[in-house]
């Protein structure tokens, strides 16, 4: 990975050869075995983690961080319920990225707490998922809760250049 590409995640320079060493691991294993939106979705993740301070990136196995990296993702993703596609579960996953499951799981659940990472984190959701998703759609309008999917196109214009609902589009396009 390149460090304009670092720089363009907003990982701090002291970093940006740790991140890149868990960036790499991460991005074959979700080329390999997930796809492109998973990949983007992990970077900003990592980007998110290398701003920390203290950056918990600092310490601990590479391996462990991009493992844990993609268990949070898959977890915001729905990746271990077999209806959803890309589908892995977290034995397959673990096998995979040649790490234990358990440890894989725990490092997920610190980056969840650091990151205070929830369900349809929008940052870490893949398209599909947004667009199932009720309540990314949920704006207010005149005192009502309505969804933004049944407004006139000015006013979701307007909402998506405010930040209120998701731009699939420009998500698609990247």
């Amino acid at each position: 990975m390149h460090d304009a590409d670092l720089a363009d995640l907003g990982i701090p320079h002291d970093l940006r050869q740790r991140a890149a060493e868990i960036l790499a691991i991460t991005d074959n294993a979700c080329h390999a075995h997930l796809n492109d939106e998973y990949t983007h979705c992990c970077r900003i993740l990592v980007g998110r983690l290398a701003r920390k301070r203290p950056s918990p990136l600092t310490r601990g196995d590479v391996r462990i961080w991009a493992a844990g990296a993609i268990y949070a993702i898959g977890q915001v993703n729905f990746l271990f319920d077999r209806s959803q596609d890309p589908h892995l579960s977290a034995n397959q996953l673990a096998e995979r990225l040649g790490v234990v499951k358990t440890t894989m799981a725990n490092k997920a659940a610190l980056i969840n707490k650091t990151l205070d990472i929830g369900i349809f984190e929008p940052d870490m959701t893949t398209t599909a998922m947004l667009e199932q998703h009720p309540l990314a759609w949920i704006v207010e309008l005149d005192g009502l809760l309505v969804d933004a999917r049944m407004l006139p196109s000015e006013l979701q214009d307007e909402a998506r250049r405010r930040g209120l609902i998701p731009d699939l589009d420009a998500r698609r396009a990247a």
